[in-house]
């Protein structure tokens, strides 16, 4: 894959934070940014924003990049006025979870236009001095034209990031053991109300800024880490048992003391 600098026109739907801080950079290498988005957002530098869907999908666009959050993204594809498409172009989304924004888009884009699924493995805060080393993953789900497709990869490439191309199954799969128990623990330790004290470890410092960073992140989020990923009910159950299993191990020890 090579690293073109081929200037595209990206349309952003959904411009929270994150879409924000991706179009940062977009904006930085020269890229040209269109917004649309429920809350207004006209004031974004560099970026060109609508208020109305209908006027937003008739510009000219290479590529529409779709940043909702994972409990509003069905509503949002099948809101999207399609036929006001002037040419067949790129989707490409950055959820969190992807079999389901895959199959959705399966269901709703045009049969003539690409398809590709990614998740950024990082975030305003892991990615604010850079984009270095940081893992990108994605998925070429329906590409005719390689160019588009192509330049499109190459804004994360060109960046520095790790580029993983693995199916939106596998990275379900591997999310719901990674960033879902992660998230899942950060949130124990919040229910808990874990805080730090004069004699933490620095393994108990490790904890508390796990549940600081996964409660940073929106309840949406997290809900929608569980909702919409098939495998993160079994990590859950999984995690249930072990922390039984640990309790027994321990009540046992203790009886035979």
């Amino acid at each position: 894959m090579g690293s073109s600098t081929r200037t595209l026109k990206i349309g952003i739907i959904g411009f929270g934070t994150f879409a924000q801080f991706l179009a940062k950079t977009m904006i930085k290498q020269g890229h040209l940014i269109r917004a649309t988005s429920r809350s207004d957002y006209s004031g974004f530098p560099s970026v060109h924003f609508f208020r109305d869907m209908e006027e937003f999908m008739g510009l000219e666009h290479d590529v529409i990049l779709i940043c909702t959050s994972i409990v509003s993204v069905s509503q949002v594809v099948k809101s999207i006025p399609f036929h006001r498409l002037k040419k067949p172009l790129l989707f490409a989304d950055v959820l969190s979870v992807k079999e389901h924004p895959r199959k959705l888009l399966l269901q709703e884009a045009p049969q003539d236009s690409d398809l590709v699924c990614t998740h950024p493995m990082f975030g305003p805060e892991s990615g604010k001095d850079g984009w270095k080393d940081l893992p990108f993953m994605y998925e070429r789900v329906r590409v005719k034209d390689e160019t588009l497709c192509s330049s499109f990869l190459a804004i994360f490439e060109n960046e520095g990031c790790k580029m993983l191309e693995m199916s939106c199954e596998e990275h379900d799969r591997l999310a719901a053991q990674s960033q879902f128990l992660t998230h899942t623990i950060g949130r124990v330790l919040s229910e808990m109300e874990i805080r730090n004290t004069p004699i933490d470890t620095k393994g108990f410092e490790k904890l508390v800024q796990v549940k600081e960073s996964s409660t940073r992140d929106s309840f949406d989020l997290y809900s929608g880490l569980f909702i919409h990923n098939r495998f993160a009910k079994q990590q859950l159950h999984n995690l249930e048992s072990a922390l039984e299993r640990v309790k027994e191990t321990l009540e046992a020890r203790m009886n035979n003391n």
